[in-house]
């Protein structure tokens, strides 16, 4: 009991700080719109007391009261929202950290030390230290406050010095609290080919857990991200709403704790499962970055922050432009010759987009990839398949006057391939029990070293062999099973967590050594999608599902954290009960590509993709490098509306959708959203069929921003799976 009753002069001398230098101060991270305040309390800890809309007068700060809850018993120690709490101290609650000493001690009490600030590419870092009064363990928080994008990036560093490893069951990279009278989480989760799927509840006392466990294609049940609506469900364009997401792409948690009062605690974490993690003497473990924005105007202006931040910090050549391309899979799967992709490569010529990328079957001899049982690991081009190799085919390409792509899936194997039976100790398995398998394969072991070189290697010999290989596609099909690292050996504790970082060092060499080839994150779909990955990949494939209907779904809830020009979408003969304009409009709203035979096209329909093309390529600065509006749900009516605005505001480009109407039901104008109100613009339907005219009453017209923004326009029908895409021209 006489720990629970340390008195702010003994905290701080054990801790070893200056009273007079450290008591009260108060550590301000801000953005042009938002304020996390902390402060250092009379007991030499560290605490949050704000966590809102920017307060206006600096001396507001110092009325800021870091105990939210006093003990129960009466004691002079009083409970506040500390912000790295460690287990084992007075807090009822869930810790950030959690190790267990040399001596067996599990409890760890932090103490300020100290703290710095200093200015980084668009924004400012602090960084503050804290410390253990009785055991050598140190944790350093990093905060890089982005003004203009009001984004918060946040992650921890964990050092030590004892003299055998500690022992880590719990290691967040942040803790953020709110003091509401309720709370509303929005998660999205689903599977393969229902990716992103967006539900809402009330958050209740006690914890809601969001996690995953799968090691690899980690975000096929469950995304990375969340949203917490305060005091109300987090709504489109008013209310005040936490937006947050772990740069991981292994097993994340995310624990989200209502207490005894009603403050809500949100601890964004790697997932400690089957992850206790020895820490050796002097090693430091690095937390995943979580990425937040704090909006008092709504889920809109939320992803708008996190869009635009994106774009300027986060994802590979997030400035830079985009590719159209034509895929071959949906057309041929495995069954392709090189004079079959020769023919496809001038199909993509004609259709004008700006390269062919072969998909999956390309290679293997011993064990020829004719499906998914075999071939993995064998990175060689088949031969009776493929006589000329890979450089033929880009020989074909240039030919056609396109640019050429692959897929590769390098961090797979499947137990039939000469890889395997080479090196069966690079796969993750069990050394003494029966294997199973997901999609007949198995997961490299990234925490080898060894396994990292050869899976560069790969790329290495690709790009040295053909240079002017244009784009990759890297695939990730496979959960980890059989969950054992033959390389970890006794110290399996770090698997989950090591595989990881043997992921990321692989993307960052490719990337340090390839910048300028364009690569496509894919995991089976959409499970790949954090934001840590995104530094090395251009874009990443949402679903597999390219159903426009069930697009609409994925990609409303993709775009919530994900600028368009990261979000590939494809043109396929799924759902052919839709039409091919409809299929194309839906792709239009992310970034356009084709997966589908040409040759199953009418001449109309393939002038059609011609022109939409062309449209696209037209509106880039509006839909790659403008702000996003999401005007109408497809998750709250029959339709849905998106539009786009240019930086300038000089060009915009509305993206309608009749879903599943019913008969005759009320129709509403669609009002746009970030115009100028003084410009006047043009207002011209596109993506029209050959020989068709619009029926839009607004067609051709000139109208003033402030009318569209405030009266809108009718762009809805009755019609099941309708679509309009309406161009806005500043005159």
């Amino acid at each position: 009991m006489m720990r629970h009753l340390l008195c702010a002069a003994m905290g701080l001398a054990l801790a070893g700080n200056s009273l007079e230098a450290a008591e009260n101060q108060v550590i301000r991270i801000s953005t042009n719109h938002t304020d996390l305040v902390l402060q250092v309390a009379e007991n030499g800890r560290l605490y949050q007391t704000y966590l809102g809309e920017k307060l206006l007068h600096e001396a507001d700060l110092k009325e800021l009261d870091w105990a939210v809850h006093a003990a129960s018993d009466g004691s002079v120690c009083k409970r506040g929202w500390e912000v790295y709490g460690g287990s084992g101290n007075e807090d009822f609650f869930e810790p950030a950290l959690a190790v267990t000493h040399n001596d067996g001690n599990a409890s760890t009490w932090l103490y300020y030390v100290s703290s710095s600030v200093k200015e980084v590419e668009g924004g400012t870092q602090t960084d503050i230290v804290l410390r253990d009064d009785a055991y050598p363990v140190e944790v350093t928080l990093h905060y890089v406050a982005y003004p203009e994008e009001d984004v918060i990036k946040t992650w921890s560093e964990i050092v030590h010095q004892e003299k055998k490893p500690v022992y880590l069951s719990a290691y967040a990279s942040t803790m953020l609290y709110f003091n509401r009278g309720s709370y509303y989480l929005t998660e999205f989760t689903g599977d393969w080919a229902k990716e992103a799927q967006m539900s809402t509840g009330q958050l209740q006392p006690g914890k809601k857990i969001v996690d995953t466990k799968l090691g690899s294609r980690a975000a096929m049940h469950a995304s990375p991200f969340f949203m917490v609506g305060l005091d109300q469900p987090a709504s489109e364009n008013q209310g005040d709403v936490l937006m947050g997401t772990l740069g991981w792409t292994g097993n994340f948690r995310f624990t989200f704790e209502v207490d005894n009062v009603g403050n809500l605690r949100i601890i964004p974490s790697v997932n400690p499962y089957a992850s206790v993690y020895p820490l050796e003497r002097g090693e430091v473990f690095t937390t995943p970055e979580f990425v937040f924005t704090y909006s008092a105007e709504g889920t809109g202006k939320g992803s708008r922050n996190l869009q635009d931040w994106m774009r300027k910090y986060q994802l590979k050549n997030g400035t830079g432009d985009r590719m159209t391309l034509l895929n071959n899979w949906e057309n041929t799967a495995f069954n392709f010759n090189q004079e079959l992709l020769a023919e496809l490569m001038r199909e993509a010529k004609d259709l004008g987009v700006d390269l062919f990328l072969l998909d999956d079957g390309w290679f293997g001899n011993k064990y020829p990839r004719k499906d998914d049982k075999a071939g993995l690991g064998d990175w060689e081009a088949t031969q009776d398949k493929l006589p000329g190799g890979v450089p033929a085919l880009i020989e074909s390409a240039k030919q056609a006057g396109v640019k050429f792509g692959i897929w590769i899936e390098p961090e797979m194997v499947n137990p039939k391939s000469e890889l395997f039976e080479k090196h069966p100790d690079w796969a993750i398995h069990y050394p003494n029990r029966e294997r199973y398998y997901y999609r007949n394969q198995l997961v490299l072991d990234l925490s080898n070293p060894e396994v990292q070189d050869y899976v560069c290697g790969v790329v290495d010999k690709l790009m040295k062999e053909n240079p002017e290989l244009a784009y990759f596609k890297w695939d990730c099909n496979s959960p980890i099973t059989n969950i054992y690292s033959p390389y970890l050996k006794e110290r399996q504790g770090r698997l989950y967590i090591d595989h990881v970082r043997g992921v990321y060092n692989v993307m960052k060499r490719i990337h340090a050594n390839y910048p300028d080839v364009t690569m496509m994150l894919c995991s089976g779909g959409g499970a790949r999608c954090d934001y840590e990955a995104l530094k090395y990949f251009d874009e990443f494939w949402c679903s597999d599902d390219t159903d426009p209907v069930e697009r609409a779904y994925i990609q409303w809830g993709f775009s919530h954290f994900f600028p368009a020009k990261a979000m590939c979408a494809h043109v396929t003969s799924w759902n052919r009960a839709s039409s091919v304009k409809f299929r194309t409009d839906m792709a239009s709203m992310c970034k356009l590509g084709f997966d589908i035979g040409l040759d199953e096209l009418s001449q109309d329909e393939l002038a059609y993709c011609r022109a939409a093309v062309a449209n696209w390529n037209r509106l880039k600065p509006a839909i790659l490098e403008g702000s996003q509006y999401r005007l109408v749900s497809p998750y709250e009516s029959n339709h849905m509306a998106v539009n786009y605005v240019s930086e300038d505001k000089a060009s915009a480009v509305l993206f309608a959708y009749d879903i599943h109407p019913r008969y005759q039901e009320k129709l509403l104008a669609v009002r746009m959203q970030g115009l100028d109100p003084e410009k006047m613009y043009l207002v011209k339907e596109i993506n029209l069929m050959p020989d068709a005219s619009s029926s839009l009453k607004a067609d051709g017209k000139v109208y003033s921003g402030d009318y569209l923004m405030k009266v809108g326009l009718d762009v809805f029908g009755f019609q099941q799976m309708q679509s309009r895409v309406i161009e806005f021209v500043a005159q």
